[in-house]
């Protein structure tokens, strides 16, 4: 591996209005705990022990802020008035709870779906591009772009970095991000083959009959463009709708890569044989491929589990991957027997790491939900102006700004308190300057 750039993991930090509303139709495990009380400090917690762990193993880890929420500047477009926001808060919560629940989420610590990251390698003007999803297909997910590229260009400032605006915010467009995208490659500093996945193609074609295929293929072919990839270094693949219909509303909940590496299910793409030469065609190379048949983890698994919502990282020293997966990874009897199996033989998997993310995977996220993979130089890493990068100063920094001003447990009805708002501006406040973002949420200027 060259050791003139790096992927930075940039994990999203839990935010305080952490709870279980089961706002996403089509996610298995976050529509199962709708309506149970959450931890917001224990969340946020158990993300950073994933954040630390991954320092610790040699990886260069980042952060990325969580936004302000409830966001009163929903509340107000949708009608709702008061002398103060904490007024619009609380009658949002009489008159319209299932709205305050979608202003109020915290998804956005899952910034796999922030936006879809293109490295200099693999761009025709040798920058890094970025676009910020517009996760139009939900409410409480849309509301996340315009502040996403606004932190994005407060922490990726300077000339090798490139910012496009969010895709229209349509069906036609409807942009998932990063967690339909994978990079493929020899090293991070070689170019690269981006595989672009979307579960809604052309008219037609197989769609999903029972949950809603979020990401399109003119979204994936547009950013692509956007980027000024390769047309021969960059391909465009078709989830299983069966794999849709079984809980698979992102790709990384069914298939995960890193380096020359992909490990997917039998079940996740249309046409795998066919993907399969096309990618070894775009890489000028054969590609290394773990393919996990459904006789050893069936679709079912896979969901509960979240065994493919893995992260995939090579560590420093290191001739094989290392695989960083949910404890619900162990206690899948298929899943763990699969995963010892794996770990003893002879594959490009070597180990296989087990993280408590039970806070998280509640609300339907695992490992690779929780961060977004930036290709840094080590330049770019020494040029960032924000405190971002984790080391053990900021570590600790952050579990006290945690404890400090985290709730212990939040109730979906908790959201109507205006006091929980007061709480979230004053822990964000000091988090931006903590890690020198300026002036980034809406309440700041």
């Amino acid at each position: 591996m060259s050791s003139r750039s790096q992927e930075v993991n940039f994990d999203g930090l839990v935010g305080p209005t952490h709870n279980y509303s089961g706002l996403a139709f089509g996610n298995v495990a976050a529509t199962k705990h709708s309506g149970a009380s959450s931890s917001p400090k224990q969340a946020a917690l158990q993300g950073l022990e994933k954040m630390w762990a991954l320092h610790e193993m040699g990886m260069v880890q980042g952060v990325l802020p969580p936004q302000e929420r409830p966001d009163v500047r929903l509340l107000r477009q949708l009608g709702f008035s008061g002398k103060n926001d904490g007024e619009i808060v609380q009658r949002a919560g009489r008159e319209a709870p299932h709205l305050l629940a979608s202003a109020a989420s915290a998804a956005s610590m899952w910034v796999a779906n922030a936006a879809t990251v293109s490295p200099a390698a693999d761009t025709a003007d040798g920058k890094t591009h970025f676009t910020p999803a517009n996760l139009s297909h939900m409410l409480h997910r849309s509301i996340e772009s315009r502040i996403t590229g606004r932190i994005l260009q407060a922490i990726f400032s300077g000339d090798s970095y490139r910012h496009h605006a969010a895709l229209p915010a349509t069906p036609r467009f409807s942009d998932e991000g990063a967690a339909n995208h994978t990079r493929l490659c020899a090293s991070y500093d070689s170019a690269g083959v981006e595989l672009f996945v979307y579960g809604s193609g052309q008219q037609g074609g197989p769609q999903p009959t029972k949950y809603p295929a979020r990401q399109t293929l003119e979204a994936c072919q547009a950013i692509a463009r956007s980027h000024g990839l390769h047309p021969a270094r960059t391909v465009f693949a078709q989830q299983n709708p069966q794999a849709i219909d079984a809980g698979v509303f992102h790709n990384d909940v069914i298939a995960v890569g890193n380096l020359n590496l992909l490990f997917y299910h039998e079940d996740a793409f249309l046409g795998t044989h066919l993907l399969r030469k096309e990618l070894d065609k775009a890489a000028g190379e054969a590609l290394d491929y773990i393919e996990v048949a459904s006789a050893d983890v069936s679709l079912e698994a896979a969901v509960n589990s979240y065994l493919f919502n893995s992260q995939l990282i090579t560590r420093p020293g290191s001739s094989k991957a290392t695989l960083i997966v949910p404890m619900e990874c162990r206690e899948s009897a298929s899943v763990h027997a699969y995963l010892q199996k794996l770990e003893a033989g002879n594959t490009a998997i070597g180990e296989v790491c087990y993280f408590d993310l039970r806070q998280s995977m509640n609300n339907g996220g695992g490992p690779a939900c929780l961060r977004l993979r930036v290709v840094m130089s080590e330049a770019q890493q020494r040029a960032l102006h924000a405190n971002v990068l984790l080391n053990e100063g900021l570590y600790k920094q952050l579990r006290q700004w945690v404890e400090k001003h985290y709730r212990d447990e939040l109730a979906p009805s908790d959201l109507a308190d205006p006091s929980l708002l007061v709480e979230c501006r004053t822990a964000l406040d000091e988090l931006s300057q903590l890690l020198r973002l300026g002036s980034v949420y809406d309440f700041q200027r």
